[in-house]
């Protein structure tokens, strides 16, 4: 399969779909398209080699089962599977009992950009792995409703009336929980000195 734009939309979608149908060549191909990236991701937030690697490994074997329904429509391929592995590296911090150091939206503005960036490299991403706990920490200790309005709104780029629709909920909610949830993570990063 030849490739030669690195991490192009396009291409990365129809591995997508391919790995959907369980293609193992597609998701292979998949696979040595991104894992480097998505690796470094994981390396930014955990900081330690094995542990980022266990967090890719988790993050695939995801990809490969939830494959089938990834929306293009909702994020970029990229993006929705760093928002995996991202969530892949936070258990594994919970489950380390370790206390992570992250700011939310620079955090999240800089790993998008590292990912969409094919000259950023682990050295990169591991410099801001001290604000990526702090904003791991910060997300994991708001409620489940707050944190998951605030990441469709921000780490998804949807509105609050797409983030309604999403959750089947009312705009007025939706709006209170990100407002109460980001008031919280204002708080929380305050704390932590960021």
């Amino acid at each position: 399969m030849p490739y030669d734009p690195p991490n192009d939309p396009d291409q990365l979608r129809t591995w997508l779909l391919g790995a959907a149908r369980h293609d193992a060549r597609a998701f292979h191909a998949l696979y040595v398209a991104t894992s480097p990236k998505l690796f470094g991701f994981a390396l930014r937030i955990l900081r330690k080699h094995e542990l980022a690697e266990e967090a890719l490994q988790d993050a695939f074997v995801s990809i490969w089962h939830a494959a089938g329904t990834y929306q293009a429509s909702l994020a970029a391929p990229m993006t929705w599977m760093a928002a995996i592995v991202r969530n892949r590296a936070l258990d594994i911090l919970r489950r380390a009992d370790s206390t992570p150091d992250v700011d939310l939206a620079r955090f999240d503005a800089e790993v998008m950009n590292n990912i969409e960036d094919s000259g950023a490299g682990p050295a990169d991403t591991l410099q801001a792995s001290a604000e990526a706990r702090a904003l791991a920490a910060c997300m994991a200790a708001l409620e489940r409703a707050h944190r998951q309005a605030i990441g469709l709104a921000f780490f998804h780029d949807l509105s609050h009336t797409e983030v309604a629709q999403q959750l089947a909920l009312p705009v007025g909610t939706v709006k209170t929980w990100i407002r109460r949830g980001l008031a919280k993570l204002k708080t929380c990063l305050t704390r932590e000195g960021l």
